[in-house]
């Protein structure tokens, strides 16, 4: 299955499931209640983002600073900004995977697994420099 696929099925399940589930806990807990809970996640969700926005943030600052290459922060930067959209996408199931993205945690276990998976195996171990004799280093200065 091609990532336009999964894409494609992503768009078409997602909105129907949260339909349903907007259904189901309307008849439940009621629509007023419903709208309420809709609109708190989105606000708690922001509020979240920004702290944990912030945080990575200076994370990611305090690496450059040392020197240090701050991979985990530039991983957890496009997972922040994915978990806050869903959060401000009206939905529980949305909400459910965006608290996920956004929970420090669950988070560090996404960057894990994306650094082991996605990351790491595709590096190939460092060959051996070969000395070509055909080849003579050297310096140079161009003087107009």
């Amino acid at each position: 299955m091609t990532i336009q696929r999964i894409f494609l099925l992503f768009l078409l399940v997602v909105p129907i499931l949260e339909i349903y589930m907007l259904l189901q806990i309307g008849a439940i807990i009621g629509v007023i209640p419903t709208i309420f809970s809709v609109v708190a996640t989105a606000v708690i969700g922001s509020w979240l983002l920004r702290q944990q926005g912030f945080s990575t943030l200076q994370r990611l600052q305090q690496s450059m600073a040392q020197g240090t290459l701050p991979a985990k922060e530039l991983i957890e930067g496009p997972i922040l900004l994915v978990g806050g959209a869903l959060l401000l996408t009206p939905g529980f199931v949305t909400d459910a995977i965006g608290f996920f993205c956004l929970i420090p945690s669950t988070r560090k276990q996404i960057v894990s697994y994306v650094l082991k998976h996605l990351v790491i195996p595709n590096t190939s171990p460092q060959q051996p420099e070969v000395h070509n004799p055909d080849v003579i280093e050297g310096d140079y200065t161009r003087r107009d």
